[in-house]
């Protein structure tokens, strides 16, 4: 099994870090995020800081998984 960490494509607020963090331990991006809020609370500038990094660091997945409209339209055609 060969894992990479990957900025979400699919599941993202701002630029997908954290949901990339969440596919990647196979858990709900809801937990992840709020774990980075309440460490960035108590921390405010680390936090920014490591996800700005992340940000920049991480490249987005590859893996572009279609939407059910996606699907549909592409049917049609």
């Amino acid at each position: 099994m060969n894992k990479k960490l990957y900025r979400s494509s699919q599941n993202k607020v701002i630029s997908g870090v954290l949901g990339g963090i969440a596919e990647y331990f196979n858990i709900d991006a809801s937990i992840v995020r709020v774990v980075y809020t309440v460490f960035s609370a108590f921390l405010i500038v680390p936090g920014i800081a490591i996800y700005a990094v992340l940000s920049y660091a991480l490249p987005e997945n590859p893996v572009k998984n279609m939407s059910d409209d996606d699907n549909e339209e592409n049917f049609r055609q």
